[in-house]
């Protein structure tokens, strides 16, 4: 009994001690903070290792982490610099706790961002965005917004490459799909007005529609940059193994935790299975994966391709999601074998037997 009473006192003096020494201006306290961090789904062991850090990292309001993503940040900047101080980054415990802090950020900026992002209507949808056209009973377009104003919608003539007979579009119904960058897909149904000539493109004016229909959200962050990386064609065996040789140069444009977008000379096709390696960090990386679309410009013979990854290792993840967060130190990380120029990649000259194009690879 005396054990049991014992117990107690000590649970209401920490409840105590929590409430009273660290309640802030804001309202917030570590109580409030361990009760939200438990029902966003935390351990109370990580509640307490992130409290450490928010201390450190003279975060005020112990409940703004849950909803701020710079004290979210601020912290996770402070683990990660812990982490190369105590030698601890390849540690996987050390490892899988960052990787759940960053899946936390992940779903905090995407909820803030929704809230600011989302569109409601056509007359918001950007001049440029590109465009998928669905005609029922004879297949899918392309397209683009070339003028949005308040009575209608212009978009350039949709094309289909399979489909080389003379349409006419006035009054026809479309469904219309778009892809909206950092934020989700939008479809809705409209009807053509009319066929003109738009900025000295040929082009038809669609019908507003004042109630869009949002798709499939964003699942991950990206980060946009300009990095030179290999292409390879995946084989049998480890697919995370890293390759030794080059591989086709390609310019990394952007990258995720669940994918990569990057430019390769030639004509690329959708299903091809690849791995992009490169460097972060002086960090050699690979994220093998899936091609799931191609835009292809045949006037210059360049591919933009955008690639699915596979499931990427622990490291190799939290690597990716730290140079998402600027969390990466500035070093020259483009050594060779990765310092390679963006005009000799897309022009398609350099020494021994890389470049090659992507079809040449295709055919082998």
């Amino acid at each position: 009994m005396t054990i049991f009473l014992l117990i107690i006192g000590l649970l209401i003096l920490c409840v105590y001690l929590f409430t009273r020494s660290s309640k802030e201006k804001s309202g917030g306290s570590w109580l409030q903070f361990f009760s939200k961090g438990k029902d966003e789904g935390f351990t109370i062991k990580e509640l307490e290792q992130i409290r450490r850090f928010m201390v450190n990292s003279n975060i005020k309001d112990p409940v703004s982490i849950f909803s701020s993503q710079k004290d979210l940040e601020n912290c996770i900047r402070s683990i990660v610099n812990a982490m190369r101080i105590s030698g601890e980054s390849n540690n996987p415990l050390t490892q899988e706790f960052l990787s759940r802090l960053f899946d936390y950020y992940k779903k905090v900026e995407m909820r803030n961002s929704e809230k600011k992002t989302t569109i409601t209507n056509s007359r918001l949808i950007s001049e440029g965005q590109a465009l998928r056209i669905l005609v029922p009973g004879t297949g899918v377009f392309k397209s683009e917004v070339i003028k949005n104003n308040s009575n209608h919608l212009t978009i350039s003539r949709p094309v289909n490459a399979k489909i080389t007979s003379t349409m006419q579009w006035n009054g026809i119904s479309l469904s219309v799909y778009f892809w909206r960058e950092g934020d989700a897909g939008y479809v809705f149904d409209t009807s053509v007005a009319d066929e003109v000539f738009s900025k000295g493109i040929s082009s038809i004016k669609v019908e507003h529609n004042d109630s869009l229909f949002r798709t499939q959200k964003r699942k991950s962050l990206r980060v946009k940059l300009s990095k030179p990386a290999f292409v390879y064609m995946l084989s049998e065996g480890d697919v995370h193994n890293l390759e030794t040789s080059e591989g086709l140069k390609c310019m990394l444009e952007d990258i995720s935790d669940t994918g990569c977008a990057f430019r390769v000379k030639g004509k690329a096709d959708s299903g091809l299975r690849l791995k992009i390696q490169f460097s972060l960090n002086n960090i050699p990386l690979c994220i093998p994966g899936t091609v799931r679309s191609v835009d292809y410009k045949p006037e210059t013979n360049v591919s933009r391709v955008h690639m699915e990854a596979e499931p990427l290792p622990l490291i190799t993840r939290n690597q990716i999601m730290s140079e998402i967060f600027d969390l990466l130190s500035d070093e020259d990380d483009d050594e060779l074998p990765f310092r390679i120029m963006e005009e000799e990649i897309l022009a398609g000259t350099g020494t021994g037997e890389i470049p090659r194009s992507f079809q040449e690879v295709m055919n082998e």
